[in-house]
């Protein structure tokens, strides 16, 4: 076993970086578009409280009281947002790092 991974180890790092890399890519651009989508659902709610109050309706009395828990969730969603982030920032550093490791002349 350890003399297939001394053969083929420039192989065994270049493809474990290029994985790496990738998969740090691929998780940054799947949790992007999240956050341009809460903003076009903000936009559009104040569009509806904009309408509602031209209307002569009041948007506050249709809306719920909100609770504690919901400050809770939305702590845990952002906390949840910055593991992702710190993750895919470290995929990203090992993807580099096995990939450059592989480039280094030995002899």
């Amino acid at each position: 076993m350890k003399e297939i991974f001394l053969k083929h180890q420039t192989i065994i790092f270049r493809g474990l970086g290029a994985f790496m890399l990738l998969v740090g890519f691929v998780t940054y651009f799947w949790t992007t578009p999240k956050e341009g989508l809460t903003k076009n659902q903000m936009a559009a709610a104040n569009v509806a409280r904009m309408e509602a109050r031209v209307a002569g309706g009041s948007s506050r009395s249709a809306e719920k009281p909100k609770s504690s828990s919901s400050k809770i969730m939305k702590e845990l969603q952002d906390t949840q947002a910055a593991q992702v982030r710190y993750l895919t920032i470290l995929f990203m550093i090992f993807g580099v790092g096995f990939l450059g490791f592989s480039f280094i002349k030995r002899d």
